[in-house]
């Protein structure tokens, strides 16, 4: 069924200009005194054609040729969880020109953000983090679609996500039992899917690393998910991870008081290069594949 926009008029005084506003376009009709159309035209407001958008894409075409670019303008990608990785892998892959992106998250953007996730500014601070991700990723290219769900990813909510349309899924969320859930049903529809593991009290960026699960070494959270994913037969798994030695629990200063640190620390940098490589992998991963089939 075709859908009717609200259009809100507005006559400009002298100028005979009938104005026609909704929420991406101004559409002007000049009026003669008896208010007949005399010529017609539209223009989308704050809108960058296509063809600027190829020009926007241009240095990246040189590197992967039309032919990436075309696959990665068709690519339809999930990415679960928005927080320093989560977030910095939604705007590379939108710096792509990936065609569609799926963002997953239930939190709101609160100060502590500020020191490591992209989408945390003081402008932003009490926003969803799905909503400031679909307005950033819109200002860098609005014809990608976006679509968001404000909500936490467990066995009630699963069910709201299609996970065959999907040709990768990214997870970053920091919950095992969701990531264990998202991993095994990704691999039911054989969809691919790449997992941040934990990347906590983490400083040396240099220390991360793209690996099968099977690989990874230093990491507790690799080797818990190993042995659950064991249980349901599942023994590869393509994981982000830090080689970085586990910092030991700390003791830290509040109010002349020496306490155990009640989260785990983390900082720009390393969040940052997290999100980077993980958006590069599932870039590369992509180019390799076959065609992409979705328009």
């Amino acid at each position: 069924m075709r859908k009717y926009k609200f259009f809100y008029a507005k006559i400009l005084k002298n100028k005979n200009i009938c104005t026609f506003t909704d929420r991406d376009s101004i559409i002007k009709r000049n009026m003669d005194s008896g208010g007949q159309a005399l010529s017609f035209s539209i223009k989308r407001k704050n809108s960058v054609r296509r063809t600027d958008m190829q020009d926007a894409f241009s240095r990246m075409e040189l590197l992967v040729g039309n032919t990436g670019v075309k696959k990665l303008s068709r690519a339809k990608i999930a990415v679960f969880g928005l927080g320093g990785a989560g977030s910095q892998v939604a705007e590379s892959l939108a710096r792509c020109g990936v065609g569609s992106l799926t963002l997953i998250d239930h939190e709101k953007i609160t100060l502590t953000n500020i020191g490591s996730q992209v989408l945390a500014l003081h402008s932003t601070l009490g926003m969803s983090k799905v909503e400031a991700a679909k307005k950033r990723i819109r200002d860098i290219d609005e014809n990608i679609l976006v679509h968001t769900y404000e909500t936490f990813y467990n066995e009630e909510t699963a069910g709201m996500f299609e996970l065959r349309s999907f040709d990768y899924i990214v997870d970053t969320m920091g919950t095992l039992s969701s990531k264990l859930l998202l991993i095994s049903r990704a691999r039911e529809g054989r969809v691919p899917v790449i997992s941040c593991l934990d990347i906590g009290d983490k400083i040396d960026p240099s220390r991360l690393e793209i690996a099968d699960i099977s690989r990874t070494t230093a990491c507790p959270a690799a080797r818990i998910i190993k042995k659950e994913l064991r249980k349901q037969g599942i023994r590869k798994l393509k994981v982000l991870y830090s080689r970085e030695q586990p910092a030991k629990e700390k003791l830290f200063r509040r109010s002349r008081t020496m306490v155990k640190k009640p989260a785990k620390g983390n900082i720009s940098f390393v969040t940052g290069t997290a999100g980077y490589l993980l958006a590069g992998e599932v870039v590369r991963d992509i180019l390799s594949a076959g065609n992409i089939s979705h328009s």
